[in-house]
């Protein structure tokens, strides 16, 4: 019998016909053994398979994924609803227990680095003007707080002194936290928001992660956050959007988002609208803006809650819904807004084509369509007249050029072609796609809306779905956020821990009617 693992290339062969046969014979049998045990193993290695990751312990696992979303959406949504009732009645809102309700309060981890801020009283008597003041003691406030990398906890001390005049107690007062009566800082709120809407990490991972450090922070106590958070910060999130919408040039798009619909035991389709001013590429100072809308479905009335009171030009795709948007206004021959289309989705129906079936046709196209990139990367940053002047010049005679090649290769293509279809999107849309060369503010593209979707694409295949409807419109007013600071060139968590510090007392400054 041939050894395990004799080769075919053996140095010398038998030369006798009946070795040879022999020989060969082997090699049959061991090949053939081989392959038994090759599929001996994949059968146990399939079996390991489905032990460890079958289609019901996936299932199980999917169901309690989908439970703990839905119960902590629901949380964050009782935690919004209480803020808003509290500032309605100008009654201080009860923060709900740090941990599980059961248990209560818990001390803060003692293992925990402390760092002690002093807020000493005025060194005279208020009520009487004396100057010799007694200590009686001090208040002590612990706030939990997250350093990157690391929890610490900020002790704020605030000692209590007595005139030795009149009796007042002097003591300085205690700095207002994001939360009433809460114990997270605002850096350690900013770190949990920017977890989960920037970096797509649900609050029971994000609870699992905290209590690898030793603190513990349930999901529902840190979807209590979240909500409070989310009242606090629409204002700022609505600030953002009417200055978005104050753009003479802004672009828009929309990306479907999976949410949990608990009635139907299975997911819906809501949607996420994004509309973004960004007039750097003109050299405009404006400050650039993403806002954000949720909706529940892709009805052609959330486009007009969108993009309504706007007025000016709008980059967006062919989406039916904004049409109306296109129309001229009632009794008047004025548009509210005037439809520049996308020549990266042009071009990119084309490239489909070129990819699929390696066209000359297409790929001729394509490079005509790249030559009109490379001027627009040329003029950059220039202002609107300069980049007019080079368009009128430069780029209208090649898209003239360009509009007489798809019409001569259409005349030429099958009209059940793909290559037809892509050619025949982009000249029923020839206007606007050419509307970039009227216009200095304008772009050739729609790439700063879907720069915009991006992440939410990215949160959408990490973080599954939405709890519910309105989780959908807390995470828009959290990306309003986010990505508005990004798009600033700020650290979002950075920005959002300052903005949470300041936004309470700033809050209650405009509402107060003195």
């Amino acid at each position: 019998m041939l050894r395990f693992g004799m080769s075919l290339s053996r140095p010398t062969l038998p030369s006798d016909p009946d070795e040879l046969r022999a020989f060969a014979e082997a090699l049959q049998a061991e090949l053939y053994a081989k392959t038994l045990t090759i599929e001996k193993l994949k059968a146990q290695l399939a079996v390991l398979r489905r032990a460890r990751f079958g289609r019901s312990s996936e299932k199980l696992d999917r169901d309690i994924e989908q439970l703990e979303l839905l119960i902590g959406d629901l949380e964050e949504g009782d935690a919004e609803s209480k803020a808003r009732t509290a500032a309605a009645t100008g009654a201080p809102g009860r923060a709900k227990p740090e941990t599980a309700r059961s248990r209560g309060r818990q001390p803060l981890p003692d293992h925990l680095p402390r760092e002690i801020i002093r807020h000493e009283a005025a060194c005279t008597c208020p009520a009487c003007g004396g100057t010799v003041l007694s200590k009686l003691g001090e208040d002590e406030r612990e706030v939990l707080e997250y350093v990157p990398s690391h929890f610490k906890v900020v002790v704020h001390v605030r000692p209590k002194l007595s005139c030795r005049g009149c009796e007042t107690i002097v003591q300085a007062p205690m700095p207002s936290l994001p939360i009433e009566r809460g114990r997270p800082g605002p850096a350690l709120l900013a770190h949990v928001a920017i977890s989960k809407y920037a970096d797509h990490l649900p609050l029971y991972r994000q609870s699992d992660i905290y209590a690898r450090s030793g603190v513990d922070l349930d999901r529902s106590t840190l979807a209590d956050w979240i909500g409070q958070m989310s009242f606090l910060l629409s204002p700022l999130a609505e600030a953002i959007i009417r200055h978005a919408k104050a753009g003479a040039s802004v672009h828009a798009d929309d990306t479907p988002v999976p949410v949990l619909d608990p009635g139907r035991g299975k997911t819906k389709t809501g949607r996420l609208w994004v509309l973004v001013r960004d007039e750097r590429t003109w050299g405009s100072t404006a400050p650039p803006a993403a806002a954000y809308l949720y909706s529940p479905d892709r009805k052609g009335e959330h486009a007009e809650t969108l993009l309504g009171s706007c007025r000016g030009f709008l980059h967006a795709d062919g989406y039916a819904g904004f049409n109306t948007l296109y129309a001229p206004e009632p009794g008047s021959q004025i548009s509210r807004l005037i439809e520049v289309a996308c020549w990266s989705h042009a071009r990119r129906k084309i490239y489909d084509v070129h990819v699929a079936t390696a066209s000359p046709a297409a790929k001729q196209i394509l490079d005509r369509i790249a030559a009109l990139f490379e001027i627009e990367a040329s003029i950059r940053g220039r202002s609107p007249a300069a980049r007019l002047a080079v368009r009128q010049a430069q780029t209208k005679p090649l898209v003239a050029q360009l509009a007489m090649v798809l019409d001569e290769t259409l005349a030429k293509t099958s009209a059940k072609s793909s290559l037809a279809g892509a050619i025949r999107y982009a000249r029923t849309r020839w206007d606007a796609l050419g509307r970039f060369t009227t216009d200095g503010r304008l772009e050739m593209t729609n790439n700063a809306a879907e720069r915009a979707i991006r992440p939410l694409a990215l949160g959408r295949k990490n973080y599954l779905f939405a709890g519910s409807d309105t989780g959908g419109q807390r995470a828009a007013v959290m990306y309003t956020i986010i990505e508005t600071a990004k798009l600033n060139g700020l650290d979002p968590e950075a920005y959002l821990a300052d903005v949470v510090d300041r936004i309470a007392d700033h809050r209650k400054r405009c509402s107060d009617p003195t």
